[in-house]
């Protein structure tokens, strides 16, 4: 019995060690494939780097002439190894950044692609405009200097003309004599200056003068004369105004004549014939006035009430007559007293019987201030007597 278990045991072990036998070959003779096949991947790139790093670096020793074209064929697969990553990541990117980024990278490409057209197109929209305003520049003629800018000397005014290069003190006050001449000494033969400017006249002067050399000469205005107005009306101040221009603005003359609240309108008669003109409209009140021109300012309504003016005045006749007119006003309403005046004025009034009373007052010493002024009423008649 014992000898019959001994032997089983022999034989279960010997069947053991049988099968493990069996066992241990198929299992390295599934694994040496993998491990074989492991070992020829991992191993080959690995020889073909060295053998190619090792053939490189044979002929770059063989021949240095080759190696900047071995640096320049590194450096472009660098390049495109880097456009390689950067297409990679904007594939990688969502959809809505690549668009994005491809129509920006497009618009810039076709900003800075065609130089040549923007410098063109650039160049003639800027020597297009300078054609044209040099063209209107010559085109356009400069404009003349306005009446109201410039006066013109005339028979009565008088000139204040100075010599920089004359030391003496004596005056340089001249008045221009009848006929438009002027007696300058040092000038030689009376000059012709009627109608001119005072610049032109200095330069008339300079030209006659031959005591100095190059004389500097100054010609100004001091007393004006020659363009006389009358105005006449709805004025606190009627009379003759002197003007300071070839022409002036009715509303200045209207302003220097103290127009009264009551003037509405005005006429402006001259030898080319009458303007009417509304003070309410301010174009019209800014028409020239130009000397020998006679002014009358009108009311809202026809005057009733008048005065009459005879004798030696230069406007005889009918006049407006307004509660406070006074004598010396009625004078200068009838356009001042003529060069032959004398100094007796007759003031004639109707009584309460119907008859004529007469007064008469001394100009003169009205107008110095000796006597008053004198108030007139309406339908008076007044006489300035002629100088005996």
């Amino acid at each position: 019995m014992k000898n019959s278990i001994l032997a089983a045991l022999v034989l279960g072990v010997a069947f053991a060690v049988t099968a493990a036998a069996q066992v241990n070959p198929a299992i390295s003779a599934v694994n040496s494939p993998v491990s074989r096949s492991v070992t020829t991947k991992s191993e080959a790139p690995r020889e073909a780097a060295k053998t190619t790093r090792a053939r490189v670096l044979n002929q770059t020793q063989k021949s240095p002439a080759t190696n900047s074209q071995s640096a320049n064929a590194e450096s472009l697969q660098a390049h495109a190894k880097a456009n390689f990553k950067n297409r990679t990541r904007l594939e990688s990117l969502p959809a809505e950044v690549s668009t994005s980024d491809d129509t920006r990278v497009r618009s810039v490409t076709t900003l800075t692609a065609p130089v040549s057209e923007p410098k063109t197109a650039i160049n003639n929209n800027v020597v297009a405009p300078n054609v044209n305003l040099n063209t209107n520049a010559r085109t356009t003629a400069a404009p003349s200097p306005a009446s109201s800018q410039i006066y013109r000397v005339g028979v009565g005014d008088v000139l204040d003309i100075q010599l920089n290069n004359n030391p003496s003190q004596e005056s340089t006050l001249f008045t221009v004599l009848g006929g438009g001449m002027l007696e300058y000494p040092l000038a030689g033969s009376p000059l012709q200056v009627d109608g001119m400017t005072t610049s032109e006249i200095a330069t008339k002067l300079r030209t006659r003068i031959k005591v100095f050399e190059n004389p500097a000469v100054v010609v100004n205005v001091r007393d004006y004369a020659s363009h006389a107005v009358i105005i006449s009306g709805f004025v606190a101040a009627p009379g003759t105004k002197t003007l300071r221009r070839e022409a002036v603005p009715l509303y200045a003359l209207l302003a220097e004549s103290l127009v009264l609240p009551d003037a509405t309108r005005a006429t402006v008669t001259r030898a080319t014939g009458t303007i009417s003109v509304d003070l309410k409209d301010s174009i019209l009140s800014a028409t020239l006035v130009l000397p020998g021109d006679v002014i009358k300012v009108l009311g809202s309504a026809a005057a009733t009430e008048f005065f009459f003016v005879a004798g030696a005045v230069k406007l005889p006749g009918q006049k407006s007559y307004h509660s406070g007119l006074t004598l010396t006003q009625a004078i200068l309403a009838a356009g001042g007293a003529t060069n032959g005046a004398g100094g007796r004025v007759r003031v004639s009034r109707q009584g309460t019987d119907g008859r004529l009373v007469t007064e008469e007052f001394n100009l003169r010493k009205i107008l110095d201030g000796k006597l008053a002024d004198p108030l007139l009423q309406k339908d008076d008649r007044i006489e300035l007597t002629a100088a005996n």
